[in-house]
């Protein structure tokens, strides 16, 4: 699994014109599955979204010390299988390891069930649609986190 953090001012997801998912402060998730991923991965990697720390104390001090269930933020969660393209070769994407979308759509429900429990706001995109995404990102802060099945 693999999963692209970005710490947000604000984000939204469009479908077709319409809004569909909308967040202020928090984090937007871009989330790819892999064809080797279970809910073990999917379990770790929820934990890790909501433990790491990655806002800032209030005041002057600009340490990361603050997890988005410490400041009450909210999340917006986009599927994207692109996440697994390999480019390694030729000059068009592979997506071999990405997981069939029966699969992963599952395992993306499974996810953000799995956030759901903190009692923060989640937003979600739609799975398999075309979307626009606006991130207004804070920092920028932006980190990949990877899970590989065990």
């Amino acid at each position: 699994m693999r999963v692209i953090i970005q710490r947000v001012k604000s984000s939204q997801v469009t479908v077709d014109g319409e809004i569909i998912g909308k967040i202020g402060k928090g984090l937007n998730l871009l989330v790819g599955i892999a064809d080797t991923d279970t809910e073990a991965e999917l379990e770790w990697m929820a934990r890790k979204c909501l433990d790491l720390r990655l806002f800032p104390e209030s005041g002057d001090n600009n340490r990361w010390q603050k997890s988005i269930q410490e400041i009450r933020g909210e999340l917006l969660v986009v599927s994207q299988f692109t996440l697994y393209g390999d480019c390694r070769k030729g000059r068009r994407p592979s997506f071999d390891r990405s997981a069939s979308p029966k699969i992963a759509e599952e395992l993306y429900d499974y996810f953000v069930d799995k956030l759901l429990v903190s009692g923060l706001k989640v937003e979600r995109g739609k799975f398999g649609a075309m979307m626009e995404v606006s991130i207004e990102n804070d920092g920028p802060v932006t980190l990949i986190l990877e899970r590989e099945a065990e």
